[in-house]
């Protein structure tokens, strides 16, 4: 298949301007492995790995098995209290890229620049977009309305030229590509160099998740995406199961105001990340009444459950039709204004 060039296949190697995005309990090994193989890049978040040395095992077996770009997708608040850990380990293993999340990437950037490795940050605002590259990012993730996981405020045919009239990194798009032709108008519309896509991977035979949570991205769809702030105390993406429906999607007037207390905002912050994290860990491996299963609306292009290779090529495919057609219409402007001259 063709490969399609951008900035962002330029700084990673890669032949297709795609990062499989980080999902927690989901990306492993395995997805990775196939990813590279595909031709496209994986992300695989630090807190998967329960242990430095599980971490140092993985990066291991993925290095062992294929030649291509790894990345790792770093929790840098307060939440993460393996940050230092994770970080020192990814320099020390030279991960090809990290991806940061939920606070600020000034000590990842100043770690990792010395040993080549790329930083790019999650961003959904101009402002933040700004202040990551003063501190040296390689790349901003544009995270929009549509993502899944901690979702952003705007849609990305907003927050991208905004972005591109701010900043002079490139810009990635993060957040509701399921298709090919959903690529080509990141790229060449909006004017992204490459999309981060996860959803649509989640219902793969590489996926470690239950068979249960993998058709639940078959049968449910855009529509069925909700925000719950219960899970992290931030706004993040979930399938509207009837647990879901029934706990509700918003915190407490309890919790509300434990997460207002300047003193104790910081633990209650850590303390509802890690129940949340257990209650999406229980129900990704297990067939349970509670479920509460992350996932993007993007799912909404999930028909069944496929190879990553698979996907990727229907993808990469679906891509060059859509190029095709549009460089005929370019083409048959061309001719007809060439005739009415």
């Amino acid at each position: 298949m063709k490969e399609i060039k951008t900035a962002l296949t330029e700084m990673l190697g890669i032949k297709y301007p795609i990062i499989l995005a980080p999902m927690f309990l989901v990306s492993n090994e395995e997805m990775s492995i196939e990813a590279i193989k595909a031709g496209i890049a994986p992300c695989i978040p630090a807190l998967n790995w329960r242990t430095d040395e599980q971490m140092r095992a993985g990066l291991q077996k993925i290095r062992a098995a294929v030649s291509g770009p790894i990345g790792i997708n770093l929790i840098v608040n307060k939440s993460n209290i393996h940050y230092k850990r994770q970080l020192a380990t990814c320099v020390e293993m030279k991960v090809d890229f990290i991806i940061t999340s939920l606070g600020s990437p000034e000590e990842v950037i100043q770690a990792c620049k010395p040993h080549g490795i790329k930083v790019f940050c999650d961003v959904v605002d101009v402002a933040y977009a700004k202040k990551v590259e003063s501190l040296g990012a390689d790349a901003v993730i544009a995270v929009n309305k549509e993502a899944g996981g901690h979702a952003g405020p705007m849609l990305s045919t907003e927050l991208i030229p905004l972005l591109r009239e701010n900043v002079k990194i490139p810009v990635i798009s993060a957040g509701g590509v399921g298709d090919g032709a959903g690529i080509w108008k990141r790229i060449h519309t909006d004017g992204a160099v490459g999309v981060s896509m996860g959803s649509i991977f989640i219902a793969t035979p590489e996926a470690p998740v239950s068979q249960e949570y993998k058709q639940a991205c078959v049968d449910y769809g855009a529509k069925d995406i909700v925000l719950t702030t219960k899970i992290s105390g931030s706004p993040c993406t979930v399938i509207n199961t009837p647990y879901v429906q029934k706990v509700g999607t918003k915190q407490n007037w309890f919790e509300k105001l434990l997460s207002s207390n300047k003193k104790l905002k910081k633990y209650v912050k850590m303390l509802t990340f890690y129940k949340g994290m257990k209650a999406v860990e229980k129900a990704a491996f297990n067939s349970t009444y509670e479920t509460v299963w992350c996932a993007g609306p993007s799912i909404e292009y999930t028909k069944a459950i496929r190879p990553v290779k698979d996907i990727v090529a229907d993808l990469v495919a679906q891509y060059h039709e859509v190029n095709t057609d549009e460089q005929k219409k370019e083409a048959a402007m061309a001719n007809s204004v060439v005739r009415r001259n």
